[in-house]
């Protein structure tokens, strides 16, 4: 089972002066990638760089060194996600410049270790393969369709309350054929209007 950050983590370093700031990030796609990264930009928006990398369930990877010289930062950052393990998670290492260089060698192993010890401390949970249902009710039928997803254990529930109520949720794979028997029975009493399996 691929292993996902359990909580955002944070590593603080002085090294020759430099202060970096390693932060570990939950991180399920890109658009979250870069919500993060504005995130951070904005809270270390007096800092000299901003490196970062992540590691997605998809396959997908991205590093950047903000400005390092190449390969000093992203690719040190990218390469102690990888050793950890984890998937699904970003790591941002901000540094302050204090005035000495560190040299390539000494910013490879300054980015990869603060990196590491961040991720050390994440904490690491077993990765629950989901699908995602949509089901649109009445008003009435938000109690049973409530218990019906945490019996489940579905997470990311999504209300939309309109005229109607529509909810998404993320269904453990194991729940997807007993989830999907219910609530064709509930649609057949006429308990909910629709429901459809998106992913």
């Amino acid at each position: 089972m691929p292993l996902e950050p359990e909580s955002p983590a944070k590593y603080e370093e002085k090294i020759k002066r430099s202060v970096f700031i390693a932060d570990v990030f939950p991180c399920h796609d890109e658009e979250e990638a870069r919500s993060i990264l504005a995130d951070v930009t904005s809270k270390y928006r007096d800092a000299t760089h901003n490196c970062r990398a992540y590691v997605l369930a998809d396959g997908t990877e991205y590093s950047s060194d903000d400005g390092e010289p190449s390969g000093t930062a992203g690719k040190p950052i990218l390469g102690a996600i990888k050793r950890s393990g984890l998937v699904n998670v970003m790591v941002i290492v901000t540094r302050y410049f204090g005035g000495v260089k560190l040299g390539v060698r000494g910013l490879i192993d300054a980015y990869g270790d603060t990196a590491t010890k961040a991720l050390e401390v994440c904490g690491k949970i077993e990765r629950v393969i989901t699908s995602t249902f949509r089901i649109a009710l009445g008003y009435n039928a938000v109690g049973n369709v409530t218990r019906l997803l945490e019996g489940t254990g579905a997470v990311n529930l999504r209300w939309d309350y309109t005229e109607n109520v529509n909810v998404s949720a993320d269904v453990p794979e194991g729940e997807c054929e007993r989830i999907a028997r219910e609530l064709e029975e509930m649609k057949a009493r006429g308990i909910i209007a629709e429901w459809e399996k998106v992913s």
